[in-house]
């Protein structure tokens, strides 16, 4: 993979995805590699033209021969598990250029629009020796909040007539937000949307919950992005908030928080994954049938089957 083999990343992809036992080993070899890359998150409702921006934003670096790695999280098939959309159909003007590599991935059920193994995905990429990933998440508006887990700068996309801006404010994405866009913005009710934006964003950014590693106020910008109208000021406005993190050291700070963040979820989720191996060899039969029948209570049954797991008290 660090030779340019193309197929050898997506086939270490594969191992991240399907968290199979080789997973350790490839991780520890990358990580000397897997900070390099700067990380965009691009998130949003469905419908916002997330696809199409990440698309022009990928034309414009490829312009100025900047190499990018592209993460597109879908929704998985109820059936298979595997990715219901395919952003790649989307992306398809730069399917055959090698310095850009596209992944689409299944969320798998999880949570925060992110699949679990975004994280090692993007370190890959990263290792891989992509200059810019770019990670674009589900689309299910209010549960995308862990995309700022793993972005350096985190855009959030709207369009006009949806009513989205009010969710946003309600979800917590004003605090996740580095850049809103209102795209397909001319459409009438653009204007309108921008200005409730922008006053969230000033009261976001004069408020006692404001981010205070950088002094920042989150901008609000227009885009069409199916004629490629103001993507070129997205791309800049990315760039002046990369430079401030950097200047102000508050990149290396929160990529340090993330990393803390990361142990923690592989933590919860190897703990998770041995509790339930413990629970599927434990002999839990008549209990469960108690707890199924009434018999007994949920905490009954707990205290009950909790020495057997070797987990200890509550």
């Amino acid at each position: 993979m660090r030779s340019g083999d193309r197929l050898a990343l997506a086939r270490l992809i594969t191992h991240a995805e399907n968290r199979t036992s080789a997973l350790p080993a490839i991780m520890r070899a990358v990580h000397p590699h897997g900070s390099g890359a700067y990380v965009v998150g691009i998130t949003g409702p469905p419908g916002a033209g997330k696809s199409t921006i990440v698309d022009r934003l990928t034309a414009l670096l490829r312009a100025e021969s900047a190499t990018v790695g592209i993460v597109a999280v879908d929704p998985s098939s109820p059936f298979t598990g595997g990715a219901v959309l395919g952003d790649r159909i989307r992306m398809q003007a730069h399917a055959l250029d090698s310095g850009v590599f596209i992944r689409s991935m299944a969320s798998r059920g999880a949570l925060g629009g992110l699949a679990r193994a975004t994280g090692d995905v993007v370190k890959l990429l990263a290792a891989a020796g992509f200059a810019w990933v770019l990670v674009e998440t589900v689309g299910v508006g209010q549960t995308e909040l862990d995309v700022m887990k793993l972005a350096d700068t985190t855009v959030v996309v709207f369009v006009p007539g949806s009513g989205d801006a009010v969710q946003t404010m309600k979800a917590g994405l004003m605090e996740a937000a580095d850049v809103f866009v209102v795209n397909k913005a001319d459409r009438s009710g653009a204007p309108g949307l921008m200005a409730e934006l922008k006053f969230a964003a000033h009261l976001q950014y004069t408020g006692p919950t404001a981010r205070r590693d950088v002094d920042w106020e989150t901008p609000v910008l227009a885009t069409q992005a199916d004629s490629d109208a103001g993507t070129a000021d997205l791309l800049d406005t990315i760039r002046r908030h990369r430079e401030l993190l950097e200047a102000s050291g508050a990149l290396e700070a929160r990529r340090a928080a993330r990393r803390r963040a990361e142990l923690r979820a592989l933590l919860a989720e190897e703990l998770t994954g041995s509790l339930e191996r413990r629970l599927a060899a434990a002999d839990l039969g008549r209990t469960v049938e108690d707890v199924a029948d009434g018999t007994i209570d949920l905490y009954t049954a707990a205290e009950a089957i909790r020495p057997m797991l070797s987990l200890g008290p509550s």
